[in-house]
């Protein structure tokens, strides 16, 4: 795959050509611009002459301009299939169903990539690295290609490492094109405003070069057969003050498995997702005797954070009235949701008794004026 620009100083034109062997070897082809100023890599150009390229999902529909999706080809260059293999030729050998001729047939490559807007095709990896994590499939050439776009990024391979049992992170290998600023910051933000929280790797490990196959294909087992990656970036240690945040940043060490968690480590940059959370939050019900919303780790991701949002909750819930009835007022609400009870059934309301017991549970539980909680 051609990932650079040619330079200016080329006496000749560089044409990027990409096509499998059961299309005749080239499907599409188009010339690559000398050194111009754009963060992408070329493209593999447009279909040549006689030639059918669809971009479509795993249901064989085309996907939208700049999705991502497997590339199908079709036309004259197509081979008939694979000579005493019926079953890779039935697998791999499929009907054009956007052909009026009923024997013509496109070829699945099993490549991924996606239209340009101005109609290139941009190559973003094999589809057979397409992963599984947490349940969602993520396809890493797509984070890949966001990764390739930054000036700060020569080369960069994303795979799926599972170092512990049951738990599948992703990890970004990068070979810097500035060694200062690609730092795993920069590209986690980067990575965040164009994809969703689930693709972004859990670390980013700086090499640099990335191994290679004897045919000059990037090894993806070498780099996995490479030590367990530690999430965790050098950064400046804040020490647990009291008892509370021993525990909590004890409890993150054993859930995430990395030592020396500090207060302000972020518990998502370290490796945590929703699964993890979970895990930690049964864990810190046990240690400290009382629930804690989930939520609040997504508010405050970090020890000192979580305290913080603890804290607020607990006490706000102590400004809670509770009568018999169950029914849970906020003291400085309490006035505005009287007076709007009485608006809905015609008296004053008397908390003093249950008021669902009173026969209105059914009648106004629903209604989204009516400010009541049930403990």
């Amino acid at each position: 795959m051609l990932r650079q620009f040619p330079s200016d100083y080329l006496p000749f034109r560089v044409i990027n050509n990409y096509g499998p062997t059961e299309c005749t070897v080239v499907a599409t082809s188009g010339p690559v611009p000398h050194d111009v100023c754009t963060n992408s890599r070329p493209t593999i150009g447009r279909p040549i002459a006689n030639t059918q390229v669809y971009i479509l999902d795993e249901d064989m529909q085309p996907v939208p301009d700049h999705a991502a999706g497997e590339i199908y080809v079709g036309g004259a260059g197509v081979a008939r299939g694979y000579l005493n293999r019926p079953e890779l030729t039935q697998e791999r050998f499929v009907k054009d169903p956007f052909s009026k001729d009923p024997c013509a047939r496109l070829y699945r490559t099993g490549d991924l990539a996606r239209w340009r807007l101005d109609g290139n095709i941009e190559f973003l990896g094999r589809i057979d690295h397409q992963v599984k994590v947490r349940g969602f499939r993520i396809e890493l050439g797509e984070i890949e290609a966001v990764l390739a776009e930054h000036s700060v990024v020569r080369q960069a391979v994303v795979l799926a490492r599972e170092d512990t049992p049951g738990d599948k992170r992703l990890v970004a290998y990068i070979v810097p094109a500035d060694v200062a600023g690609a730092t795993a910051e920069t590209l986690r933000v980067v990575l965040r405003e164009r994809l969703p929280d689930y693709m972004l790797p859990s670390a980013y490990v700086m090499l640099e070069h990335l191994p290679l196959t004897p045919n000059g294909k990037i090894d993806r087992r070498a780099l996995l057969a490479l030590a367990p990656v530690v999430t965790r970036e050098p950064r400046l240690y804040c020490a647990p003050r009291d008892h509370l945040e021993q525990t909590l940043c004890r409890l993150w060490e054993e859930v995430l498995g990395i030592a020396r968690i500090g207060i302000d480590d972020d518990f998502f940059e370290l490796g945590g997702h929703s699964l993890l959370a979970a895990s930690l939050f049964s864990r810190l019900d046990q240690a400290l005797g009382r629930a804690l919303p989930l939520a609040t780790l997504f508010e405050a991701p970090y020890v000192a954070g979580a305290i913080h949002v603890a804290l607020s909750v607990q006490k706000r819930n102590q400004g809670q009235k509770k009568n018999k009835g169950k029914t849970v007022l906020i003291f400085d609400e309490q006035e505005a949701f009287e007076g709007r009870v009485e608006d809905l059934i015609g008296e004053p309301p008397d908390f003093t008794n249950t008021f669902y017991g009173r026969g209105y549970r059914h009648k106004w539980a629903n209604n989204r004026g009516v400010l009541v909680a049930c403990a």
